[in-house]
């Protein structure tokens, strides 16, 4: 699949099929994520891989309730370290949340190539996450996602027409107004 299929098929998943993910699947899953871009090529981060299923449930939990993320055979926690990250990010702040969102997104396209699910898990509470994945003094946890085969084909096909703003409403050439 190319990156445009990959682009236009991706989708948040929340059934999984508790199959495991084949070694060479999650080489390349793991590649995604090691290759990715980030400023300066600082690479602030760590993913942790969680497969073991009590602390898949316990992240569900941590992660406002969410239990369907117990369900994908490994859970990826990116962990980013803001102090070593690029400090000057637009002139203020620092790259670690750009840098981890990259990564991830990287990671959803290839699951996508690959046949996986994924799902964008931005609502947790980062302590209770920190503390059951024993992160580093520092460390911040940027977003989780569920990696796993999707419960049904069903939840793999191209966005529907509609589903995305216009053109006009998303573009703008050269400068606003």
């Amino acid at each position: 699949m190319n990156v445009m299929d990959a682009i236009r098929t991706r989708r948040s998943v929340r059934a999984y099929d508790p199959r495991p993910i084949p070694a060479e699947v999650m080489d390349r899953m793991k590649d995604a994520l090691r290759l990715a871009p980030s400023a300066c090529n600082y690479q602030p981060w760590t993913f942790v891989l969680v497969a073991d299923a009590e602390l898949r449930t316990r992240l569900g939990e941590a992660s406002r309730g969410q239990l369907f993320i117990a369900d994908a055979p490994v859970v990826v926690v990116a962990v980013g370290y803001p102090e070593n990250a690029f400090k000057s990010m637009g002139g203020h702040g620092n790259s670690v949340d750009v840098d981890l969102a990259i990564a991830l997104d990287h990671l959803t396209l290839a699951a996508a190539a690959d046949g996986l699910g994924t799902c964008w898990i931005g609502a947790f509470d980062e302590a209770a996450v920190k503390r059951l994945i024993r992160a580093p003094e520092g460390s911040k946890v940027v977003a989780l996602t569920p990696l796993g085969y999707p419960a049904s084909k069903d939840l793999l096909h191209p966005i529907a027409p509609g589903r995305r703003k216009a053109e006009g409403d998303v573009f703008v050439e050269n400068r606003f107004g």
